[in-house]
């Protein structure tokens, strides 16, 4: 039975994991677009906003990809943001 409770568990990570995955993948392609910037670049930029806000870097990712939805990124974020794209265009 644990085991059966342990594959159960493991498999709602892993199904988080792409969900996740793929809001990243969104965000990155939004970073690239915008900045411009190379894949790396982007997930840099991404890893910075989130450290700087203390913020996980899937939550960044899905603030981003919700501006397509019409939604604005929170205070914080957006000012990290910002002065991440400045750190990143001054390289």
């Amino acid at each position: 039975m644990a085991e059966i409770l342990a594959l159960r568990a493991e498999n709602k990570q892993l199904g988080q994991a792409l969900v996740s995955h793929a809001v990243i993948d969104q965000a990155c392609g939004m970073v690239i677009a915008s900045a411009p910037c190379s894949g790396e670049g982007a997930w840099n930029l991404l890893m910075d906003v989130s450290q700087h806000c203390n913020v996980k870097l899937r939550d960044v990712a899905a603030a981003l990809v919700a501006t397509t939805e019409g939604k604005k990124l929170p205070q914080e974020m957006q000012r990290e943001w910002c002065r991440a794209l400045r750190r990143l265009r001054a390289a």
